[in-house]
C-alpha cells in the first residue's frame, strides 16, 4: 500500500488476521503478537513507515523491512510474554491493515483488498508462538518482534542513500530533521572524532554553531565519574501520572561514569533532546525480556520511562533516523519532581499530528 506517515488505517478482524499467518503465528518471518488482538477492527493513524530499523540485538546496525509500518504510539503491554515493562513499538505487516481516509479528508479512489489464503494458524497458535519450545534448562525463553527481528529484516549497506530520500518521502522525517542530523554527522566527519571522544575544541564549536538557530549542545559527551567513583542513587518512587523535570545535561553528566552509565543504566546521545523538559511518568521499568536470549530480567535499581520520550535516532550513525521509537529509561538521579502547577513539555506538532493527537489527549497505546 506505500503507506506514509500520517495515513489512516483500520487493522483487519481476528479472522483476516489469522488467515495470513502460518502455524507459528508468522507472516514473511515476522510474528503477530497476542497483544495485538486488542486492536482488532481498531482505526488508526501510521506514526512511520518501517522501511528500515535498527538491530539492538547484533552489533548496533540498521536492517531492511518490507511492507511494514508503525502504527500511533501502540505498544506492546507484555501481557504475553511474562508482563515484560520494556512498551516496545508493535511493527505492523501492511496485509494486517486496510486504508481508510483521514477524518475530515475525501474517500480515497478505490483501493485492491489485500488478498488472504488460509494458512490454518489459530489463535493458540499465536500465544504458543511466544515461548520458546524445549528450551535449555527448563528456563522459560520469551519470543516476540523484539527477539526475533533479525529473521523478518534484511542486512543493508550504511552507505544506501535511497533509505534516507525515503526517510523524508515517506513523511517520517521533515526537512529540518534532515539538516539537523546532517549537520551532526558533517561535523563528526570533519572533525574525525570517534564515538568514544569526548569532543574537546571541537564539541565548544559545535555547540557555538548550534546556538545561532536554536539546536542542540554536542550530544556525546563522556560523563563527569571517574573509575571508582560511588554512582548517586536516588530513589524518588515515581509513580506513573506524576510531573518529573528532567535534569540538565551538565547535572546528568555528573551522575554518570566515563562509559556514560549510572549503576548500569546508559545515558543515550537521543535523550539529550528531553534535557530541562517536563513529562509526565508514563511507567515503572523493573521486568524485561534480553532480546537476544528472550529470558526475563529484573533491575536491581528499577527505572521510568516518560511519555514521549522515545529515541528518534538523531545522533546514532548506525540508526539514523530509525522509526522504532525505543522508549529510553531514565535512572531517578536524572530526574526531579517538577514544581507544582508545571506544564508538560509540549511534543512537536509535526509529531502529534502524526501520532492523531490532539490537545492534551493521549494516543492509546
Amino acid at each position: 500500500m506505500a503507506l506514509r506517515a500520517g495515513d489512516w488505517v483500520e487493522v483487519r478482524s481476528k479472522e483476516e488476521i489469522l488467515r495470513t499467518l502460518d502455524k507459528q503465528g508468522r507472516l514473511d518471518n515476522m510474528p503477530f503478537m497476542p497483544e495485538m488482538f486488542a486492536y482488532c477492527g481498531k482505526r488508526l493513524p501510521v506514526y512511520k513507515r518501517a522501511h528500515k530499523a535498527c538491530d539492538t540485538i547484533n552489533p548496533v546496525s540498521k536492517r531492511r523491512l518490507t511492507d511494514t509500518v508503525l502504527l500511533g504510539n501502540i505498544r506492546c503491554n507484555g501481557s504475553a510474554h511474562g508482563g515484560c515493562e520494556a512498551q516496545c513499538s508493535v511493527f505492523w505487516k501492511e496485509a494486517w491493515l486496510k486504508p481508510i481516509p483521514a477524518p475530515g479528508s475525501k474517500a480515497p479512489s478505490e483501493v485492491a483488498s489485500q488478498p488472504v489464503t488460509s494458512r490454518g494458524c489459530t489463535e493458540e497458535d499465536v500465544t504458543r508462538a511466544t515461548r520458546l519450545e524445549n528450551p535449555p534448562f527448563d528456563e522459560i525463553h520469551y519470543r516476540c518482534q523484539a527477539t526475533d527481528f533479525p529473521l523478518f529484516s534484511a542486512p543493508i549497506n550504511s552507505r544506501s542513500l535511497d533509505l534516507y530520500v525515503e526517510d523524508y518521502t515517506s513523511g517520517n522525517v521533515s526537512l529540518k530533521e534532515l539538516f539537523q542530523t546532517s549537520s551532526y554527522f558533517l561535523f563528526k566527519a570533519v572533525s574525525r572524532l570517534r564515538a568514544e571522544d569526548d569532543g574537546g575544541i571541537w564539541s565548544k564549536l559545535y555547540d557555538r554553531f548550534q546556538r545561532l538557530w536554536g539546536g542542540l549542545p554536542y550530544p556525546r559527551r563522556r560523563g563527569k565519574l571517574k573509575k571508582g567513583d560511588k554512582h548517586p542513587l536516588v530513589s524518588l518512587n515515581l509513580q506513573p501520572g506524576e510531573l518529573v523535570r528532567v535534569k540538565s545535561y551538565e547535572e546528568i553528566l555528573a551522575t554518570i561514569d566515563e562509559g556514560n552509565r549510572n549503576r548500569g543504566l546508559f545515558f543515550d546521545a537521543e535523550q539529550l533532546p528531553y534535557c530541562g523538559g517536563v513529562y509526565r511518568v508514563r511507567s515503572r521499568v523493573e521486568r524485561f525480556l534480553d532480546e537476544k536470549t528472550g529470558v526475563m530480567l529484573t533491575m536491581k535499581t528499577p527505572a521510568v520511562i516518560l511519555d514521549g520520550g522515545w529515541c528518534r535516532s538523531y545522533y546514532s550513525e548506525h540508526r539514523a533516523f530509525c522509526p522504532r521509537a525505543i522508549y529510553g529509561w531514565w535512572r531517578e538521579a536524572w530526574l526531579e519532581r517538577a514544581p507544582e502547577g508545571s506544564v508538560p513539555s509540549t511534543t512537536c506538532p509535526r509529531t502529534r499530528a502524526a501520532l492523531g493527537i490532539r490537545s492534551a489527549e493521549e494516543v492509546e497505546g
